[in-house]
């Protein structure tokens, strides 16, 4: 069906389709395909929307350019060629990218019925109130749109080159603009190892948990040091790069597959391409991501909560102390829990978390932030990578280290810091006495409130009662049922309301007695 409809359907089959943390693997390997093996425009169309892209023919461009491409995905294909230099001779190889004719039309009405689906699910008041709908459907239409423009996508490989500079773990291609236009982008061909061809790593050399471990970090930097996402890294857009060892030549896409170096480990670079779905954190939500850091790799509960509250997350009222409990248990039974082994945990733990903290997980007290909408669909297919990868990763021991790094950077945060949080604390010592008067003048009023929260033993009572009030009350249900077919069985027993009562009166005592224990 979405190779059938096409555009944004394809999206959401591709992130479904590395999530291995979530659904079985016969789904997971029905969708795959979706990666980067969605059935091409026929070249001859290709070739149209290149030349009337440049206004001239594409022989002055490419010298050469392959009919089959290499890729094709759900807005683009990707073709190998190799640039036409001005002399006529044959440049260096490449990759073209080139929007599927037509892909405009057909993305906006996409769109469109994402906005329409969107306005009838904001009927809800319960969804209404924890997401801003509307702007949920602008940021939707704008990352998508964002993805048509390859200009853009240009610049932003080279914003993501320039933050990993220096990094000898990441790769990124560059990008030929005297050889791109509005629908076509030019790049360095990287076509590497495949990130999610196992047996490749294996042959290579290349250890899947190294992998998943620098995927992880690299990860973690693009979201809490740069503030801008790769928000796209299904397999297709990932590849290894190989490095050559001991006088080995560079290794070249399309090589075969290099041995184990010397036997053992070999070195490598990870490889991203396709930076049409990028995700930016605004400056207002740094802060907290930065902190919920910190808080997570250092197990602590007040902090992250806290964070919560400056991304402004949580709804009004929420009760603080309740969340930190949750968190300090999710902590307690979920700490050093290896990727692999989460779903099943969580699904062990289910019947504890519904029995402790079920007024917390019913009330939901949560509100979708749209700005990091993208960045957490990146976390997801991360998630699910990671899992593909190496099902024994622990990224709770990967988090510790880069949350103390973060911490110790914020102790030394300089006087600019320093100015700015005594400024902040002058303002409070100066509000301080407006504030006691008025805490005054309600309590002299009769208006000062108090909000308490029960302990956990006092809940844990409070639950107790509520459980033998509703087996009462089903109890009280089954008896009324049996008394009233009592007696319409004997005032008419050729009637067959009194039996249907009589059984109705045994399901209430049932379940009153079985289900609400």
């Amino acid at each position: 069906l979405a190779v059938e409809m096409g555009g944004v359907l394809i999206k959401l089959g591709q992130f479904l389709s590395i999530r291995v943390d979530i659904l079985p693997r016969e789904i997971l390997q029905e969708l795959q395909g979706l990666q980067d093996e969605v059935p091409p425009e026929p070249f001859e169309r290709v070739l149209e929307q290149i030349e009337a892209d440049f206004g001239r023919p594409v022989s002055d461009i490419f010298e050469m350019i392959e009919v089959v491409p290499v890729g094709a995905a759900s807005l683009a294909q990707v073709h190998r060629a190799r640039l036409a230099l001005p002399d006529g001779s044959a440049g260096g190889a490449v990759v073209v990218k080139v929007l599927r004719p037509g892909i405009e039309k057909l993305v906006e009405t996409d769109l469109a019925a994402v906005a329409l689906a969107l306005r009838l699910v904001r009927l809800s008041r319960r969804i209404r109130q924890r997401v801003n709908l509307p702007r949920l459907s602008e940021e939707i239409a704008a990352t998508t749109r964002r993805e048509l423009d390859l200009a853009g996508e240009g610049r932003n490989a080279e914003r993501f080159a320039s933050d990993f500079k220096g990094d000898d773990r990441v790769y990124v291609p560059k990008v030929f603009w005297e050889a791109s236009a509005a629908r076509t982008l030019t790049l360095e061909n990287v076509g590497y190892l495949k990130i999610g061809d196992l047996a490749a790593l294996e042959r290579a050399g290349i250890r899947r948990a190294e992998v998943a471990r620098i995927l992880y970090r690299v990860y973690m930097r693009q979201i809490f040091e740069h503030y801008f996402v790769h928000a796209d890294p299904h397999p297709g857009n990932l590849f290894l790069r190989p490095l050559p060892v001991e006088g080995e030549p560079p290794f070249q896409p399309g090589d075969a597959v290099p041995p184990p170096a010397g036997g053992g480990d070999r070195p490598f670079q990870v490889v991203f391409v396709d930076f049409g779905m990028v995700a930016i954190i605004p400056e207002h939500l740094r802060t907290a991501l930065r902190s919920y850091a910190i808080g997570l790799g250092t197990r602590d509960a007040a902090r992250v909560v806290q964070s919560y509250v400056d991304a402004g997350v949580l709804l009004p009222g929420a009760d603080l102390r309740r969340l930190e409990e949750i968190h300090e248990a999710l902590f307690q039974r979920f700490w050093g829990v290896s990727i692999g082994n989460l779903r099943e945990r969580a699904l062990s733990e289910v019947g504890y978390f519904l029995e402790e903290y079920r007024d917390l997980l019913y009330e939901i007290p949560f509100q979708v932030q749209v700005d990091l909408l993208f960045t957490s669909r990146a976390v997801g297919l991360l998630a699910g990578l990671s899992t593909h990868l190496d099902p024994e990763f622990d990224p709770w021991s990967e988090t510790l280290p880069f949350a103390r790094r973060l911490a110790t950077e914020e102790l030394r945060g300089g006087w600019g810091d320093t100015l700015r949080e005594t400024v902040v604390q002058g303002r409070a010592l100066l509000g301080l006495p407006r504030r006691i008067e008025g805490f005054l003048t309600r309590a002299d009023r009769g208006n000062l409130t108090v909000q308490t929260s029960l302990t956990p033993e006092t809940r844990r009572l409070v639950r107790r009662l509520e459980r033998s009030v509703q087996r009462l009350s089903w109890m009280v249900i089954g008896a009324g049922l049996m008394l009233s077919g009592a007696i319409l069985h004997a005032a008419s027993p050729a009637e067959p309301y009194g039996r249907w009562l009589a059984i109705a009166s045994a399901v209430a005592l049932v379940y009153g007695l079985i289900v609400k224990r």
